[in-house]
């Protein structure tokens, strides 16, 4: 029932054949010119704060998150998902907890479940532990395809993170070990959760939020903020010689409890919590200027919420990196 409900145009989300199968006219998808994205991730050491808090209802959202975020950072609508786990002892609570997580991504991703492996491999790994890995699949029109056209003078706008998302958990892990907090003692940040519970808040899912805006051709570029943080994933969707301009004090950004008690407990500086964290902006979407008003619009309509980040600018003698934040999001 839990994979069955993760039912789309295109599939019937029935598992136990040898491969899954998907129907692209089914889902709207007919024609030369149309395009397959393809994205893989996994959750990475955010699985050890699951396994050792032994919270196993979240990372399969994580799961889904990561590789989903990315297809439609292309342009792409998810339209189905695979998994792989991977334990020296199949726990089945466990695994089930997974699976259900991950069925409840592709839900809210409205992406069909069509297959996964599960692997035994005693000796391959410590009791209690396991390992996740997932595969999505999208499809778009050739012209579709993003980003498209970015350029000076272009508006960014910053969607939300729900917290640490998937991203830094080693560091996470050395922060906590420094700061000697157990995982089911109340977060710092948070009493009202186990510090494990708290950590281990879902990554946002993106797709229902910006799918709308893609079909209305409002957006040029949008980047993930996974791994690396803004320095290292915003420059990805950037033309040579243009600069994102980043005003911390104008666009209300703030950073979240989460961030601010890693940073007071690590000794971060804001350089190194950027570069690691998505400090609480989990996606950016790059607007042309006269469709800024249209995109604010929609996201207020949706209840979601933004931050008006600052705008794109051509770089300027000296300057060698395409990422400037002004402000301190420390004070």
């Amino acid at each position: 029932p839990t994979v069955k409900a993760t039912r789309r145009p295109g599939c019937d989300a029935d598992l136990g054949g040898f491969g899954g199968l998907f129907d692209l006219d089914a889902a709207g998808y007919t024609g030369a010119d149309t395009i397959l994205v393809g994205a893989t991730d996994g959750v990475g050491t955010k699985l050890r704060v699951a396994q050792i808090a032994g919270v196993h209802d979240f990372v399969g959202i994580d799961l889904v998150a990561m590789c989903v975020n990315d297809l439609i950072v292309a342009g792409a609508e998810p339209l189905f998902f695979l998994d792989y786990y991977a334990t020296g002892a199949l726990q089945v609570s466990e695994a089930a907890k997974v699976v259900a997580g991950i069925a409840e991504g592709c839900k809210q991703s409205n992406c069909g479940l069509i297959g996964g492996e599960t692997a035994e491999m005693p000796s391959m790994y410590e009791p209690g532990d396991y390992d996740l890995a997932g595969f999505a699949v999208g499809a778009m029109k050739r012209a579709d395809t993003l980003p498209k056209d970015v350029s000076a003078g272009d508006v960014l706008l910053g969607l939300p993170s729900s917290g640490v998302h998937s991203n830094g958990f080693s560091l996470v892990r050395k922060v906590v070990e420094k700061a000697g907090v157990a995982y089911d003692a109340p977060a710092p940040f948070d009493p009202s959760k186990p510090l494990g519970e708290a950590l281990l808040t879902p990554t946002k899912i993106y797709v229902r939020t910006v799918m709308p805006l893609l079909k209305r051709g409002l957006l040029k570029a949008m980047a993930h903020i996974t791994g690396g943080g803004f320095p290292e994933n915003l420059p990805r969707v950037l033309p040579p010689g243009v600069v994102a301009d980043v005003d911390v004090a104008t666009s209300g950004w703030t950073l979240p409890p989460v961030f601010r008690w890693l940073a007071s407990e690590g000794g971060l500086a804001q350089d190194e919590l950027l570069r690691t964290f998505n400090s609480g902006i989990g996606f950016v979407l790059v607007v042309a200027p006269e469709n800024a008003a249209a995109v604010r619009a929609a996201l207020n309509e949706a209840g979601e919420d933004f931050y008006n980040l600052g705008a794109l600018r051509e770089m300027r003698d000296g300057e060698e990196h395409q990422v400037v934040v002004r402000g301190n999001l420390l004070l």
